[in-house]
């Protein structure tokens, strides 16, 4: 059975077409459920999700409301899934843990409110790594999501079912967060686009709002169109979050086509041998430089003035802190600790071990490496890394335990490539760079401070100038797998 032309729409042109009335959003959701019931129950991208009978009814509403002239937003009518993060009334937030498998009666997160304002149908969630630690998403709670150009390789994490929908047309748009690669690892393995935003672009309502910015919600897509538009009901400030940013998410809307003529690119590569890649990874990033030279957007090798292992001591202090003070209630009830994952456990463990003195010298740290990189852009107008530092792996492992002989001392070792952004707060775009052994890569796009609109201009020119999109999982022709 071929796809619907309905699901490979752009989430814009979808947007457009429900606005304008020529496709109702039952003919929309009734696609995008065709195509979930077809190619979900072989990746196993999205849980918990809604009833078809209620999506159907909530979608004929929604053709009754702009009926009556009532339109809500660009997201009128599109199904959507939020991350299993991300709270969610009436679906259940279970962070991938059998402790929050029941976890139906939270309220929406600020994102969830924005998405339904602009007229979202939440379908389900998306599935991810249990409390999101780790770059491979599965958990004991739903199973393993499996990468959308191989079934036997992980899709990333912890944004992977987000990645995986969109890579499958199951999603048009969809959510992701990132702490520690965890949009941009996934998009760059199933050839789409994330941004990670600047700190406050997309605020969060939290118990703790003024230390916890090391994570951020942000948007995914197909393609940089759709990314921009999401990115606009997702952003803007909310009194409720008080380093939330002011600027008019209205800036997200406008057209995305400019020069980028004479722009410069600091390349920062393995940060001069200090990080091992696996074999030909490097390789195949610096061929599609060719890409930026056809944009006369000049690449060069840099290095930032900084020693990368204290940026890397000063994480582990710095992200112990977060970790542990988010899930260390969960951990107080000893029988807990047997359903929960043993990074989960690690976390807190080492949370337990620092002093506010120790967290606030890795803040120092912390705050000399954003000195050192945002040097650069004295230079340069963006920055740019890998987006991992291996390919895909296979889904029956936890994590790569070695890089090119180099032994990965800690779950989140083998990503420390993607911590640089994080600790700085800096905007990062993932954007496809090609393929390597069949399997897609990408890099990590970085701009200046509060700089998004700026990387969705060289996004959309890296995306028009580029092949990449149109290498789609052969899945989506190869229909059903026996």
């Amino acid at each position: 059975m071929p796809q619907s032309p309905i699901t490979q729409l752009s989430a814009v042109d979808l947007s457009v077409q429900i606005a304008n009335k020529n496709l109702s959003c039952v003919e929309v959701m009734q696609a995008y459920l065709a195509q979930i019931d077809r190619f979900n129950p072989q990746v196993n991208a999205i849980v918990s999700a809604v009833d078809s009978e209620s999506l159907l009814q909530q979608a004929q509403e929604k053709d009754q409301e702009l009926a009556r002239g009532r339109y809500f937003g660009c997201l009128h009518g599109l199904p959507m899934a939020p991350k299993d993060l991300t709270a969610t009334k009436g679906i259940a937030t279970t962070l991938g843990s059998p402790l929050l498998k029941n976890q139906t009666n939270l309220s929406d997160s600020l994102m969830v409110e924005r998405l339904r304002q602009s007229g979202a149908i939440l379908i389900g969630k998306t599935n991810v790594p249990e409390f999101g630690l780790g770059s491979h998403t599965y958990n004991k709670l739903f199973g393993t999501t499996l990468n959308a150009y191989d079934l036997t390789k992980s899709a990333g994490g912890s944004s992977g079912g987000a990645a995986v929908s969109l890579a499958l047309n199951m999603l048009p748009v969809a959510d992701g967060s990132d702490f520690g690669g965890s949009l941009r690892n996934p998009a760059a393995w199933n050839n789409v686009y994330g941004m990670r935003p600047s700190r406050g672009r997309v605020p969060a309502i939290s118990p703790e709002l003024f230390y916890d910015h090391f994570s951020t919600e942000g948007p995914m897509a197909r393609n940089v169109q759709d990314l921009a538009m999401l990115l606009s009901i997702q952003s803007g400030y909310d009194a409720r979050v008080p380093l939330s940013l002011t600027e008019d998410p209205k800036v997200f809307t406008g057209n995305l086509e400019t020069s980028v003529a004479g722009k410069k690119i600091a390349w920062l590569g393995n940060y001069q041998n200090y990080l091992p890649m696996e074999e030909g990874l490097l390789d195949a990033l610096e061929a599609s430089f060719s890409y930026f030279k056809d944009l006369q957007v000049q690449v060069e090798p840099a290095q930032v003035n900084f020693p990368l292992e204290q940026l890397w001591e000063c994480w582990l202090v710095l992200r112990a802190f977060i970790t542990g003070g988010k899930l260390g209630s969960l951990y107080q009830t000893p029988a807990n600790r047997e359903l929960m994952k043993p990074e989960a456990i690690w976390e807190i463990e080492q949370s337990l071990q620092y002093s506010a003195v120790d967290v606030y010298q890795a803040s120092v740290k912390r705050s000399n490496w954003y000195r050192a990189i945002t040097q650069l852009f004295g230079q340069y107008d963006y920055l740019l890394l890998p987006a991992a530092q291996v390919m895909p792996f296979d889904t029956a492992m936890d994590w790569p335990k070695n890089i090119a002989g180099k032994t990965m001392d800690t779950y989140h070792r083998w990503m420390e490539v993607v911590i640089g952004p994080t600790m700085a707060g800096l905007p990062v775009l993932a954007i496809p760079a090609g393929s390597l052994h069949g399997l897609p890569i990408g890099f990590q796009l970085i701009g200046k401070p509060q700089a998004e609109l700026d990387l969705l201009h060289l996004g959309y020119a890296w995306q028009q100038a580029t092949p990449y999109l149109q290498n789609r999982p052969s899945i989506l022709s190869e229909g059903f797998r026996q």
